[in-house]
């Protein structure tokens, strides 16, 4: 049931909703990628999530609905609602394990690129995602180097643009020019490289979707992981992610899916009144 905008300012006024921001990828606060979480009874407006969102201020804050291991989940950044948030999915199976009594070991998200799967073992939860079989561009737009800094290597083209470099201290050093970048036509941009103690490391910059560097994108790994199991002939791989807050991904090539691993730490349990 999906209420309208006015209906549901009126009957959530002085109405408290559950709210939990969780860091993801990390086995510690203050580390890898802050998400909400805002579990619901019934879905709310469009208009009220999207405010919900922007009034958090994180990259993304993931809204579910459901229980017993089935939930509808959506996820919005401050600007726009996304198709697929990896950190935000984490955080929304860590907060169903943890906080809401789910004993069961595996959840099932319905979302809006189908269904995807979480399931723990021990700390870590592995995210089933789809894979992104990256196609190669002929040429490197000016506008790409120009905005990144950079010339890469190579470049592909997914939902986003993955821009590949020779080395670890190319994606550190990056400095872009966000208001280019953010008219590029892609969702965002991933950076990576081969890393130095992990397999591959990596950057994500979609100023155009309200994040001018997410600090740890599961869903950029759905492109990243089919690319370098390929490179490096390995189906199981260990990541980084170097914001300035960093982040650790366990991940493996499942074929048409990838496993998205990671630990996270919650920050804080708080209750929300929309005005």
């Amino acid at each position: 049931m999906r209420l309208s905008v006015g209906d549901a300012l009126c009957q959530s006024r002085g109405v408290k909703l559950p709210y939990y921001q969780v860091d993801a990828f990390a086995d510690r606060v203050f580390g890898g990628n802050p998400a909400g979480v805002c579990p619901l009874q019934a879905w709310l407006p469009d208009e009220v999530l999207k405010r919900i969102a922007a009034e958090n201020n994180l990259s993304e804050t993931a809204f579910f609905v459901g229980d017993r291991g089935n939930y509808a989940l959506r996820w919005f950044t401050p600007t726009v609602e996304v198709d697929l948030c990896g950190h935000a999915t984490l955080a929304a199976a860590y907060v169903i394990f943890h906080e809401l009594g789910y004993g069961g070991e595996t959840i099932r998200f319905q979302t809006k690129v189908g269904l995807l799967g979480a399931a723990r073992d021990g700390d870590v939860i592995t995210l089933d995602f789809p894979a992104w079989t990256a196609k190669r561009c002929t040429e490197v737009p000016a506008a790409m180097a120009d905005a990144l800094g950079w010339l890469p290597r190579e470049l592909f083209k997914t939902r986003d643009y993955l821009a590949v470099f020779s080395r670890e201290d190319e994606i550190r050093s990056l400095r872009p020019d966000a208001a280019m970048l953010a008219k590029l036509d892609c969702l965002g941009v991933i950076c990576t490289a081969p890393g130095t103690d992990c397999d591959f490391v990596s950057r994500f910059f979609a100023p155009g979707a309200g994040v001018p560097e997410d600090p740890v994108t599961g869903s950029a790994h759905s492109t990243l992981i089919p690319y370098w199991s390929a490179r490096l002939n390995k189906k199981i791989l260990f990541a980084r992610q170097l914001s300035q807050r960093g982040g650790e991904l366990f991940c493996e090539d499942r074929g048409e899916r990838v496993g998205i691993g990671g630990n996270a730490a919650l920050y804080s349990r708080a209750e929300l009144e929309v005005p």
